[in-house]
């Protein structure tokens, strides 16, 4: 009998006993560092000239792993295995399936400190952080593995006299999953296993920047007993690549995770029915937010200030659902914002390999580049209060960074920055608040700091994002305990580790006999 599903528990590194594994993990890993890593088409291990160099972007002169890079006529490889794999792998049984899940969250969870130790050094995530995204992906394979289980008979439909009905759901065919480098390990495998055990095949294509993570679960997924084919491994260029898979009329879905700007290509371009297709191709996309904490005056100040900087700058602003905008009620926002920048400065900033480190680099000198920029920016558009200033001389460091008295309508309140950079903005009252929080193209997550229940009960109805949080920050979705994913320019809508994910990435089939 499978156990009822509880979110893994994170690591308390307050106990030396874990320190000291953590730490064994990193030493692991550190010897491992610089190798080659192949394709993986077919079961097959395959080298390829062109090569991807991940580097640890907190120093880097370090080279993670260089990284085979497909092309067009790999991806062509890969696609023709994957469609043969289908017949064979949509037919295996939801419980085989689930099973080869299970499997790999218990190994996974046997190597959680060394698969954290790797985004340490890939994705320059500080302990925490990595450990956070380990448990996370472990809670995927857990929660859609149990989900799959509820969903393989279908839902029960109304029969009438000498009639049979029943409705259940079947796979779609191929998937191509375009995974991102700021959940290197959570999302890539979410999105990859809620692939798989709904029957799916699936063509890899993780970000250029964390690959070796990527491969590191393509491993685990084998070791578990998922057949060769049903899984291929092709990191390669987007342009090349990437608009190959979206566009090849044997992909039946794509599952993207990444900027609005890539999010709407992909969707215009999977629009496009090619010769030889029969299908209108399915988008499953999480793109992005600028995500808003309303403080309103009546609060606890200092769970507010706290909830803005731990969702602000936890792993560098890096996150879709990280605070970039604080919009506080005139009445406190003083208070509030004095505080958020006494906290701040008290921020550690460093190598994200040691412990005491609360927030380590950006992930490469593009994003380093430009959130620089949106800091000069900043500076012209409101009043800079700590932070803006950079490092790239070792790694792509950022100092966490506060504007004060921003207007709603400018830049830095209204793009997506994805850095350690969060905008301050006076309310008149909660109303007016809410309407600068909704005042934004996206709406991925936001929070509301608050004591007055009728302000709270306004802001469940009027405060329009598909994450709300009343009293905590706006980062840090439990899979399974808060379905993740926004409305507008945040995506489809698609609530990872939520109840009806897997059907996303099903069909539903009537079958009505008469007797």
């Amino acid at each position: 009998m499978v156990q009822p599903y509880r979110h893994e528990p994170l690591t308390d590194f307050t106990v030396e006993a874990n320190r000291e594994a953590f730490l064994a993990a990193l030493e692991k890993v550190e010897s491992e560092l610089g190798r080659d890593y192949p394709l993986v088409i077919g079961g097959e291990r395959i080298m390829t000239e062109d090569k991807i160099i991940s580097i640890n972007p907190a120093n880097k002169t370090e080279v993670v792993g260089r990284v085979a890079k497909a092309n067009k006529e790999l991806a062509e490889r890969a696609m023709k295995t994957a469609d043969e794999a289908f017949r064979t792998w949509s037919r295996t049984s939801p419980e085989a399936r689930a099973d080869i899940l299970f499997r790999a969250a218990a190994i996974v969870r046997r190597r959680k400190h060394e698969f954290s130790a790797w985004m340490v050094k890939e994705a320059g995530k500080p302990w925490r952080e990595a450990d956070a995204d380990t448990a996370e992906a472990i809670d995927f394979m857990e929660y859609y593995g149990r989900q799959m289980l509820k969903l393989k008979d279908g839902i029960p439909v109304e029969s009438r006299p000498g009639e049979t009905n029943r409705f259940f759901y079947i796979p779609l065919g191929v998937g191509v999953v375009i995974s991102p480098w700021n959940f290197p390990f959570a999302i890539m495998a979410g999105t990859t296993v809620a692939s798989l055990v709904t029957g799916n095949t699936v063509l890899l294509k993780p970000a250029s920047a964390t690959p070796v993570v990527a491969y590191k679960f393509v491993e685990v997924l084998e070791e578990a007993g998922l057949p060769a084919g049903v899984l291929n491994y092709i990191p390669g260029s987007g342009a090349e690549v990437g608009d190959y898979l979206v566009d090849h009329p044997r992909t039946r879905f794509i599952s993207f995770t990444g900027s609005r700007d890539v999010g709407i290509r992909i969707y215009e371009r999977a629009a496009k029915v090619h010769p030889g297709q029969i299908w209108l191709k399915r988008v499953i996309a999480e793109m992005g937010g600028k995500d808003a904490i309303v403080v309103d005056k009546e609060a606890d100040l200092e769970l507010a200030a706290q909830s803005i900087v731990a969702s602000a700058f936890g792993f560098s602003g890096q996150k879709c659902s990280a605070c970039s905008r604080a919009i506080v009620v005139q009445d406190v926002y003083d208070q509030v914002l004095n505080r958020v920048v006494e906290l701040t400065k008290q921020l550690n900033v460093g190598d994200p390999a040691e412990q005491a480190t609360f927030m380590g680099p950006v992930i490469d000198q593009g994003a380093y580049n430009k959130i620089m920029e949106y800091i000069e920016i900043g500076k012209q558009e409101g009043r800079l209060m700590t932070g803006g200033e950079g490092n790239d001389s070792k790694g792509f460091f950022i100092q966490p960074t506060v504007f004060a008295d921003v207007d709603p309508n400018a830049r830095i309140m209204q793009e997506e920055i994805f850095g350690p950079v969060v905008a301050f903005a006076k309310a008149r009252d909660f109303d007016h608040a809410l309407e600068i929080a909704n005042n934004t193209e996206y709406g991925l997550t936001g929070a509301v700091i608050s004591r007055n229940r009728a302000n709270l009960e306004k802001a469940r109805h009027e405060f329009h994002v598909g994450n709300l949080y009343f009293n905590r920050g706006c980062t840090g979705a439990i899979v399974g305990y808060q379905p993740f994913g926004g409305f507008n320019m945040s995506g489809t809508d698609s609530k990872a580790g939520g109840p009806d994910y897997l059907i996303l990435h099903m069909q539903a089939k009537t079958v009505s006999e008469m007797f």
